[in-house]
């Protein structure tokens, strides 16, 4: 009996971050009482003796609870109106669930309801509670970079920039993987076809200061300053765009931004400064 009463104890010393976790991911304070008391159950017949970190695990299995009841949620078409406690209603601590709901904001969880359950969840455990991405993925069954990309595409979402399409997407790596593979074998020709006439490079403090111009204009010029010296280069997605990317011993050193209109590059922007490319979600791909 001390043995379960000591389990209760830790679980209800980590109840309150649970819930909060919970409630973010479904946007319902029921539900979320739901998860967690699911995660109690799981925790009440499983054997922890060999758990280091008991609410890393509990944290775990409410992110895995609450996936779950997005799916279904989804496989049933159902978009519930975000669920906010009224005064004197039933709840874990009615109090503590107004403040809750009040840091959350009406305006965030309508959001959150709008992406994909995968999404979602990879979204609230990093930008909301810091989790790291290599946490992340086994709950929502991707490795860390495809849960980066999961997290990056929700964040922009949240904040209101327009989604990149698929189409898009496909169509500018196209565009990219041509101007690297012209650009690596010095084909003038291929780049000049693949640049708008009216094309501008520009370089941040960081680049310029390794020798690259601070911004060069035409599309002849451009041509001229990549033909034959990108072939250390590599493809990439930086924030869920096609680029390229130098990353020597796999660490990025300098990123290739390319903005496509009509298909050709209307502009390429060179990033080196080490603080702005590491806030970047960079994916390296093989090529």
């Amino acid at each position: 009996m001390d043995g379960h009463e000591g389990l209760a104890e830790r679980f209800e010393a980590n109840r309150g971050q649970l819930h909060a976790v919970a409630y973010r991911m479904l946007g319902s304070f029921s539900e979320a009482d739901d998860a967690v008391q699911e995660a109690w159950l799981r925790l009440s017949r499983s054997d922890t003796s060999e758990v280091a970190n008991l609410g890393g695990w509990l944290r775990t299995v409410v992110a895995r609870v609450c996936l779950d009841m997005l799916r279904s949620r989804t496989s049933r078409r159902e978009e519930p109106l975000p669920e906010v406690p009224l005064a004197g209603e039933a709840g874990t601590d009615p109090e503590e669930e107004v403040l809750l709901a009040d840091s959350v904001g009406l305006a965030m969880l309508v959001v959150l309801d709008r992406l994909a359950p995968a999404e979602r969840v990879a979204f609230v455990l990093h930008d909301m509670f810091a989790i790291p991405f290599e946490e992340i993925a086994p709950i929502v069954g991707r490795n860390a970079a495809a849960t980066r990309q999961l997290a990056s595409r929700a964040r922009r979402r949240v904040q209101g920039e327009p989604e990149v399409r698929e189409a898009d997407v496909v169509r500018q790596r196209a565009v990219v993987d041509a101007f690297l593979a012209a650009s690596r074998g010095g084909d003038l020709q291929a780049l000049l076809a693949l640049l708008d006439p009216d094309v501008v490079m520009r370089s941040d403090a960081a680049a310029a200061r390794s020798g690259a111009a601070a911004e060069v204009r035409g599309a002849s010029a451009v041509a001229e300053t990549f033909s034959g010296r990108a072939r250390a280069a590599q493809p990439a997605t930086i924030d869920g765009v096609p680029g390229l990317v130098w990353a020597p011993g796999g660490r990025p050193r300098v990123v290739f931004r390319f903005s496509v209109e009509d298909g050709r590059v209307v502009e390429i922007r060179l990033v080196a400064d080490p603080q702005t490319v590491g806030e970047l979600d960079l994916v390296l791909l093989e090529g």
